[in-house]
């Protein structure tokens, strides 16, 4: 009973934070991403179902990380954004391994993910290549955690994409 009565507060406390993050992008209320089923932790799990994703944010954390990432920034909250960065974060290995060759099923379902066109996926992935070997050329690339070069990976992805767009 009391977990129940906590979560039903952490929700409600999110809920009214949930305004700010409506006016981040146009300021028109409602107009912005809706930080519990578009963002956080319940959009990269679940980005076809706003509702899973909904409970997930809330049963994972209050709903805290979404309300975060919607406020601070909303454009991240993109249903592709975010499940390609829980793609990166799941298949790293993989796709490091693959860029380094220029083609692979995992750097497909990537281009898929970010809805990169046929024609712009040569150039994608010709400049994700180059950003993930400088990356991977570092010092202290060892020592990153897998967080930090997932991370390193997605703002290459980016980077890559915003260019060829």
């Amino acid at each position: 009973m009391k977990t129940k009565m906590v979560l039903i507060g952490g929700f409600a406390a999110a809920m009214s934070l949930a305004g700010p993050a409506a006016l981040a992008q146009s300021g028109e209320p409602g107009s912005g991403p809706n930080p519990f089923s578009d963002c956080g932790i319940g959009a990269a799990l679940f980005p076809t179902n706003g509702v899973a994703a909904a409970l997930s944010n809330v049963i994972w954390d209050v709903g805290t990380t979404a309300v975060t990432s919607a406020t601070a920034s909303p454009e991240t909250c993109n249903g592709k954004n975010t499940q390609a960065a829980a793609f990166i974060m799941e298949s790293y290995d993989n796709l490091i391994e693959e860029s380094a060759q220029g083609q692979g099923q995992n750097l497909a379902t990537l281009m898929n993910i970010m809805e990169v066109s046929e024609q712009q996926r040569s150039a994608v992935i010709l400049t994700l290549r180059q950003e993930a070997a400088s990356v991977v050329a570092t010092d202290g690339y060892l020592s990153l955690t897998a967080q930090q070069k997932a991370e390193a990976y997605y703002n290459g992805l980016l980077k890559a994409v915003s260019q060829a767009g």
